[in-house]
């Protein structure tokens, strides 16, 4: 049995960390927001008119623009099973929780098909929807509030099984499931466009199996959190390099994790970025273990007592997510209405459901040789992070100020 002093230390270090946010969460989350935002202006503003990761068609630089923010979705659903399980920890019980995961998720539901698909859009046109990751945050945490109430060995082991057995159902198809085929599309079965009373279509971008057990997976992991930071920074360095290591060790295999194989390209550079393209629709195994690896490494590596200005400044967006991610569709958007209408005259071709499955490049109304380099995608995307900064230091500061209004907590 454990001594009465290692139980009171203990103890101390719990109340600390549910006392204080530990920095390492938001200030990963704040790189994922930061890069995320890439990802999203070159959706607007790339001339490429091949699919980003497409080798044979696109140059190293487009498609390490694109690869780069794989690791943003599992960052945020990760991180929210664990901000959700450290939200228990500051006193909540687990029917609160499960209210909070419950609300929470369906609210962020209804602004995937409001305001943030009107971002993408600028219509409220419903003759296509997408469900993308808010879609997929909503539901996963939607099902987590069921599951907070099974021991935190099942959570696991159940998050553990959809990571890595998910793969084992690609052979399961669509029309297999008769009528119900819609249904295997929202659990597996990405981007395919379904029938809604004849009339709306709409396309499962994150189908849902493998991102609840993402979430589950965080939430599972949450008591790392409460440990002493040296040996929460330790448990962290090795699980992140030991996943990182599966990782290369089953995608070199070649066999099993991934709906694509590597293969040997025109040179060594373009070998390696077969070897790290994998499968984010829906999520392979080996995509997760390749995000998931880094993303724990990281949140070892920023595990701080102190921060600096890169860290402040990430953990700026890293504390208001949701603020962000409502903002920064429509400012980049809006900035690409403005430059095509200097440069062409017209922006018909920027508005309307077409933009919700297509870049702006490869709309069929786009001009010919629509669209902007890499250095001038990356200044507007830096102009659009600088931009909404200002905005969302705000927003966290009455969100610091007036933790006695819960409504805050669900923005």
């Amino acid at each position: 049995m454990p001594s009465y002093a290692c139980q009171t230390h203990a103890l101390q270090c719990i109340l600390l960390v549910v006392k204080n946010r530990i920095f390492s969460i938001d200030i990963v989350r704040g790189l994922a927001i930061v890069v995320m935002a890439l990802d999203h202006t070159r959706d607007y503003f790339s001339s490429g008119l091949y699919n980003p990761t497409n080798l044979a068609h696109v140059s190293a630089g487009i498609f390490l623009a694109r690869w780069v923010t794989d690791f943003c979705a599992p960052a945020f659903i990760f991180l929210a099973g664990t901000s959700a399980f450290l939200f228990k920890m500051r006193g909540r019980t687990k029917p609160e929780l499960a209210f909070f995961l419950l609300t929470r998720g369906a609210w962020l539901i209804i602004l995937e098909f409001t305001l943030i698909q009107w971002g993408w859009t600028f219509t409220f046109d419903y003759y296509y929807v997408i469900c993308q990751v808010m879609w997929a945050i909503g539901w996963s945490m939607i099902v987590l509030s069921g599951l907070i109430f099974l021991p935190m060995s099942a959570i696991l082991a159940i998050s553990i099984v959809m990571i890595a057995g998910h793969n084992l159902l690609d052979s399961i198809s669509v029309n297999s499931w008769g009528r119900f085929g819609w249904l295997w599309e929202v659990l597996h079965v990405p981007s395919i466009e379904t029938v809604v009373k004849g009339a709306a279509r709409a396309k499962i971008l994150y189908p849902l199996i493998p991102w609840v057990g993402v979430m589950g997976l965080g939430y599972g992991m949450g008591p790392i959190f409460l440990m002493e930071q040296k040996e929460r920074k330790k448990r962290l360095l090795k699980t992140g390099i030991a996943v990182t290591i599966a990782f290369i060790l089953i995608r070199a295999i070649n066999v099993y994790g991934d709906s694509y194989a590597w293969s040997v390209q025109k040179n060594a550079l373009y070998t390696f970025l077969s070897f790290i393209d994998c499968t984010k629709y829906p999520p392979s195994v080996l995509y997760l273990l390749m995000t998931l690896g880094p993303i724990f490494i990281l949140l070892a590596a920023f595990d701080v007592n102190e921060t600096g200005p890169v860290e402040r400044f990430l953990l700026t967006f890293g504390r208001v997510p949701m603020f962000f991610y409502i903002l920064h569709v429509p400012a980049i958007h809006a900035l690409s209405v403005l430059f095509a209408y200097i440069k062409y005259g017209h922006t018909e071709w920027l508005f309307g459901y077409n933009m919700l499955c297509l870049d702006a490049a490869t709309s069929p109304d786009a001009p010919a040789g629509y669209g902007y380099n890499l250095p001038i995608l990356y200044i507007v995307w830096i102009g659009v992070v600088a931009m909404l900064f200002p905005f969302c230091r705000w927003y966290g500061r009455i969100k610091k100020n007036h933790p006695e209004i819960r409504l805050l907590s669900y923005f």
